[in-house]
């Protein structure tokens, strides 16, 4: 095993975990806080992609593109909370997946009317493009170190938010009793619908990101919805740094059990045998983390306090 493919590995899965902490950041809030399951988040986070390609293409100039992208983002997430999600605030948990399922539907159905079936792409901003230098002969391309950064930044101003502001002492107090907050006479409704239309920025902001570097079509979101609620689950809802912490593990997991599974299974397995068994294997180990987790810490590894 190559100790630089190694290192490489590491950095994608570090790439990795922070979109998914991009994802799973705003799908936590929502869920500790509104406690309600918005399957749609995926596509928040499709639509951010696409956004950021169409505003790329009209203004020639990604950073621009992503300027623009994300206050769009904000205003459809408030637009869906205005007129979709705020009626089923107080359903059950199943109406609300059904609900937020058709979500889904339109969206994606929306995205292959207006820009069509075929993915798009956008390329990597000059500054960014490129790589640099990680240790002796090891290259590593300059816009996923961005990447990183971007979701280091992020986390730490979610983390000065929620925990050293009066608007996030509003959010963990919301979080923990909504009516008793309601009634103390802060605006909850309010309060809720700025907690959806940040979470999908971010969702948005995701998308944008990774637009450069992957393709941009309408299923994009699908597998990506799905680790984020894993990310929430393991990390604790309703916690940033769970889900900060756990969005890192996944993705280490992910990427890194892609790498070393079938090289482990060559020490007792055929070389073909063993890279079939470890594509097979590889996907399962963070679903399998996500059960361990719960088998020994049932409200996560780092749960919300209430």
């Amino acid at each position: 095993m190559s100790t630089t493919l190694l290192l490489i590995q590491i950095l994608n899965g570090l790439q990795f975990g922070l979109i998914l902490f991009l994802v799973a950041a705003g799908l936590t809030l929502v869920f500790g806080v509104m406690d309600f399951i918005n399957l749609a988040h995926g596509v928040q986070y499709m639509v951010g992609a696409y956004l950021a390609a169409a505003f790329s293409a009209m203004f020639g100039s990604f950073v621009l593109g992503l300027a623009a992208a994300l206050p769009t983002a904000l205003v459809i997430g408030l637009v869906l909370e205005l007129l979709v999600f705020r009626h089923l605030y107080a359903r059950s948990h199943l109406d609300q997946v059904l609900a937020t399922f058709g979500v889904i539907v339109f969206l994606t159905e929306a995205a292959r009317m207006i820009w069509g079936v075929e993915p798009l792409s956008i390329d990597v901003p000059a500054a960014l493009s490129g790589s640099i230098e990680i240790a002796d002969g090891v290259l590593y391309p300059v816009y996923r170190v961005a990447i990183i950064a971007a979701g280091l930044g992020v986390g730490l101003l979610l983390y000065v938010v929620v925990n050293h502001t009066r608007l996030g002492m509003l959010i963990r107090a919301g979080a923990s009793n909504a009516p008793m907050v309601s009634a103390l006479g802060v605006d909850i409704r309010l309060l809720f619908t700025f907690v959806f239309g940040f979470g999908a920025m971010l969702a948005g902001f995701a998308g944008a990101m990774v637009a450069p570097i992957l393709s941009v079509e309408p299923s994009m979101g699908d597998t990506v919805v799905i680790l984020a609620f894993v990310v929430i689950v393991i990390g604790g809802i309703g916690s940033i740094r769970g889900t900060f912490l756990a969005a890192l593990l996944v993705g280490l997991v992910d990427t890194l059990g892609r790498f070393v599974a079938p090289a482990l299974l060559k020490l007792v397995l055929d070389p073909a045998a063993a890279s079939q068994t470890g594509r097979a294997i590889a996907p399962m180990l963070v679903y399998i983390l996500m059960a361990a987790t719960l088998f020994v810490r049932p409200a996560g590894l780092f749960p919300a306090r209430r």
